[in-house]
């Protein structure tokens, strides 16, 4: 199990600091390779591919389950062979260590 996997979630609410470039490559270092940031470095999303609805369903529920267990909430979409899931810490604008810690969990229940 990672380090981050080990961690939970500190509430959100404008004191946590954003990290530096330096920092979200070494966390993202962690994550399984398919996670992305976007340009900004404001959110960190995975699409998860399937043939299928019902396996596309389960992972958008497993996302739910863990990103609320957490109390950081992930944005999920999902369909017919697919579910996206985007980590972001609204409040901050940019991204903290907490989006990274639900990734990582994501990706151990997934996995």
């Amino acid at each position: 199990m990672g380090d981050l996997q080990k961690k939970t979630c500190a509430a959100c609410d404008g004191w946590v600091p954003v990290l530096t470039e330096v920092e979200i490559t070494q966390l993202k270092s962690q994550l399984d390779p398919a996670w992305e940031i976007d340009l900004d470095g404001q959110s960190l999303s995975r699409r998860f591919t399937f043939k299928g609805f019902a396996k596309a369903t389960y992972t958008a529920n497993l996302a739910a389950f863990v990103s609320d267990k957490e109390g950081h909430h992930a944005d999920i979409s999902f369909g017919w062979g697919y579910c996206q899931v985007t980590y972001t810490s609204h409040e901050l604008g940019r991204l903290s260590e907490n989006d990274f810690i639900c990734a990582a969990k994501l990706d151990a229940v997934v996995a």
